[in-house]
């Protein structure tokens, strides 16, 4: 059964699954298309990245919303919105937590260090 998930991930890309906030990651969709369970699928999926879905989609989506503050100058709001419409208050919490800093103290620190690097 873990084989069939390994392949499965091979060959579908599974941050369709966890970065457009259009679509958010449900585990029944996905088990069906795997041809498993939802428990065996949730498994799995942890095995293989370390992370329940719903960390993994949290996760992929914050990641999406740092680039977004970095590459295209977005405030908070605006990427919060932009990845998974939830209040900037909340974004900015769970981006902390990942990051170890607000956004924008984050960005400016990565700033820094490009500049020092440049």
């Amino acid at each position: 059964m873990c084989s069939e998930f390994y392949s499965y991930a091979a060959k579908n890309n599974l941050d369709k699954y966890s970065t457009c906030r259009f679509q958010p990651l449900r585990i029944e969709s996905l088990a069906r298309e795997a041809r498993l369970s939802s428990s065996a699928l949730h498994h799995h999926f942890k095995s293989v990245t370390a992370l329940s879905p719903l960390q993994y989609q949290k996760q992929s989506w914050l990641q999406e919303g740092r680039r977004l503050v970095w590459a295209q100058s977005f405030d908070a709001a605006t990427a919060s919105y932009h990845v998974e419409d939830e209040s900037p208050s909340q974004f900015s919490r769970e981006y902390n937590r990942l990051f170890g800093a607000p956004p924008s103290r984050d960005i400016a620190r990565l700033k820094n260090e490009v500049a020092i690097t440049t």
